[in-house]
């Protein structure tokens, strides 16, 4: 039986782990939640999680905008499993399972009116620059006019900026060691009875080049419909993508 506050304890270590890669990540959910706010001006706006994890960014958003309905999309099933298991009881927070990569992933969200915001964290970068472009397609399509979708993570601007896009990387350097680095946290909780059983192997999962520049984004953005595309806040090259529809 799968107990709610053994999936929290391995979602701090999730989190842990992921602010070694992202030290300002508290700062990077906070601007996504206080932009979702500013734009929709809802108190119980609709919002889509990209590639959720394990929930981190649904919650936080939910903490800033309590009436906030929430769906998380992710295709790996102990994640969800992590966010199902420790958030099943909160009202206005469900997971689905989808692959971001796959057609019509949407098909699977059941939802019934277009959404007011799409939010995302450190996840579009598994994508292929063709598979990012569809992704953005189908957000635009979701979204109410004026809607905005919001994207946090470490985009480069090599191509045009080569010395700053290294300066910027140095900025974003971790500063402390963690409990665990990203294949420790992997390696540790598929020993676990509980979860472990739900690791699959991550084949096919690699950071794509090409959707790490944020030119890429810019371009994805434009040509799927979105009209203000600017960053909202950056550390290093650790930033929020905006666009609005």
């Amino acid at each position: 039986m799968l107990v709610r506050a053994h999936a929290l304890s391995w979602i701090a270590r999730w989190d842990a782990q992921q602010e070694f890669y992202v030290p300002h990540r508290e700062t990077l959910f906070g601007v996504i939640a206080d932009a979702v706010a500013e734009v929709t001006g809802k108190p119980d706006p609709l919002v889509l999680d990209l590639g959720c994890g394990p929930g981190s960014l649904s919650v936080r958003l939910r903490e800033r905008i309590p009436g906030a309905r929430v769906v998380g999309v992710d295709s790996n099933s102990l994640l969800l499993a992590l966010a199902q298991t420790a958030h099943a009881d909160t009202p206005g927070l469900r997971f689905v399972s989808a692959d971001l990569g796959s057609p019509n992933w949407s098909d699977r969200l059941d939802l019934d009116t277009p959404v007011d915001a799409a939010i995302s964290t450190t996840a579009l970068h598994w994508l292929t620059e063709p598979k990012l472009r569809a992704t953005y397609a189908t957000v635009h399509a979701l979204l109410t006019p004026g809607g905005i979708l919001l994207d946090g993570d470490h985009l480069l601007v090599t191509d045009t900026a080569p010395t700053l896009a290294r300066v910027q990387r140095h900025l974003a350097r971790p500063t402390q060691t963690p409990r665990d680095d990203w294949e420790q946290w992997w390696d540790a909780i598929a020993q676990d009875p509980d979860f472990g059983p739900l690791v699959t192997p991550r084949t096919g999962h690699n950071s794509h080049d090409e959707s790490q520049a944020l030119a890429t984004h810019h371009a994805a953005l434009t040509a799927a419909g979105f009209t203000e595309i600017d960053t909202l806040w950056q550390h290093g090259d650790s930033r929020v993508l905006a666009a609005i529809r």
